[in-house]
């Protein structure tokens, strides 16, 4: 299968970066990059490889998510506590976060300004900077 993304196939997209393409590991990479870019937690990708007929436990999905990020495949976003989006766009960008429905969208807009960062310790050197802007419903007292 091909990916959206370029003409390479989804398991030589695995293999290049430096992983070998398992038959989950090919599974899951067909539903997360199929669909264009997407931001999904591990219990996500679980409930839709499981609906798609993909036997997999949830530890070898939150296995193979780190994997794929260390390989630079995702790009990693904390954005409560413990909950952690998996995002396959993995270009320097912006988040908006909506409170309670636990969802997550890349903002479109231009770049947003972040000054008076501080200096990073000696020997090291600020590589990005998230931002995740939180977001929730109006309610109706305040329409």
């Amino acid at each position: 299968m091909k990916s959206s993304n370029s003409t390479v196939s989804i398991d030589e997209r695995v293999r290049r970066a430096g992983l070998r393409p398992t038959r989950q590991r090919v599974a899951l990479a067909e539903m997360l990059f199929a669909k264009g870019d997407r931001h999904l937690s591990a219990e996500l990708l679980h409930e839709e490889a499981l609906a798609a007929g993909v036997p997999v436990s949830l530890a070898t999905v939150y296995n193979t998510l780190h994997q794929f990020t260390e390989a630079g495949l995702l790009r990693i976003l904390a954005v409560e506590g413990s909950k952690t989006y998996f995002d396959t766009n993995t270009s320097d960008h912006h988040h908006f976060f909506i409170e309670g429905e636990n969802t997550v969208f890349d903002i479109m807009s231009g770049p947003i300004k972040v000054s008076d960062l501080p200096e990073p310790p000696e020997g090291m050197e600020i590589v990005n900077v998230d931002v995740v802007v939180r977001l929730r419903r109006k309610s109706d007292a305040q329409n």
